[in-house]
């Protein structure tokens, strides 16, 4: 029988290389496509009842992560009835769709190659799938500062924040995190539509992402100064400008980013045809280039190495502590 805590460790291993290996697997019956269908099922229903839209919202919201926990919970139950082999592999699978490592980078290079044939129209196409500004009138910079923040971003809701919550709950923690962030990424949104019934799922997406965004203040410098770029300024420009977003943790993982590149980002964008004017971070000592794409990637793969080993050896430090203290 092996140790619960090894156990757990070896479904996030096994997870995260199949990520790296495979990427985010494109199932018709995907976990989190299947929450986002729950979602849009559950907020049909819920606003068919005559009750305000932020009670409405509020109860989408427990009825999914609730639900998603309670699903997944079960799930894991039944497979440690079984065998431990059985286990770890149901487990692991699990982690696995949480977490979006190689997905994310190439969709990025997608961006990359269609900008190095100089195909602005397929690199807006290929962004628009990551992003959910408008894209259809990007120029070249644009589209580069679009895909490095996203990569920012995504650094810490794609990666860290689940490999976080399946360090301190395993694979049905993770899962909760991940319909917390698709809930966010469906209704969370500040317009007419979504901004009293969305309320509850944004702020909590705001929680759950808080302490891996600065944890995120610390590591992105450190996978920065490992691939060849200045720690210093990265730890700088996370500090100043990591406030400056309109979300609490958003900005932390760009500001880390622009700091490593001595690029700035942020600016006017443009939602769903509404110009929304975001604070600029970073300083602007180099151009925005199709080079820094491809550096962001390279950051976001290193910072994901550096948060599992953390990891890791942060759960088997607290283990034997407790067998020795």
């Amino acid at each position: 029988m092996i140790d619960p805590t090894h156990t757990v460790l070896l479904q996030i291993a096994v997870a995260y290389a199949l990520d790296i290996a495979i990427g985010d697997p494109q199932w018709s019956c995907h976990p989190v496509r299947l929450i986002g269908r729950f979602i849009g099922s559950i907020e049909i229903v819920l606003q068919r009842f005559p009750i305000p839209e932020r009670m409405s919202g509020i109860l989408l919201t427990i009825i999914i992560v609730l639900g998603t926990y309670l699903l997944t919970y079960a799930v894991m139950s039944i497979g440690k009835r079984w065998c431990s082999p059985y286990e770890i592999i149901l487990g692991a699978v699990i982690v696995y769709s949480t977490i979006s490592i190689k997905s994310l980078a190439d969709e990025a290079k997608k961006v990359m190659i269609s900008l190095r044939e100089n195909d602005l129209i397929k690199a807006r196409q290929a962004l628009s799938q990551i992003v959910g500004r408008d894209t259809a009138h990007l120029d070249k910079e644009q589209i580069v500062r679009a895909c490095v923040e996203t990569v920012a971003e995504g650094s810490v809701d794609g990666i860290v924040s689940p490999l976080f919550y399946s360090f301190v709950g395993g694979p049905t923690v993770a899962m909760a995190y991940r319909a917390v962030n698709t809930l966010d990424s469906m209704v969370g949104y500040k317009n007419e539509k979504y901004i009293r019934f969305g309320w509850a799922s944004a702020r909590l997406d705001d929680v759950a992402n808080y302490i891996p965004a600065r944890i995120c203040t610390v590591l992105i410098p450190t996978a920065s100064f490992l691939c060849g770029y200045g720690f210093q300024n990265s730890l700088r420009v996370a500090f100043r400008d990591g406030r400056k977003h309109e979300s609490p943790n958003s900005g932390i993982p760009e500001a880390a980013i622009a700091g490593a590149l001595k690029v700035q980002l942020g600016g006017p964008s443009i939602y769903q045809g509404e110009v929304v004017e975001k604070p600029f971070i970073g300083d602007v000592q180099n151009q925005l280039t199709i080079k820094s794409i491809d550096s962001a990637v390279r950051i976001m793969y290193v910072t994901s190495m550096l948060f599992l080993i953390c990891g890791v050896g942060s759960v088997l430090c607290l283990k034997y502590y407790e067998i020795f203290k």
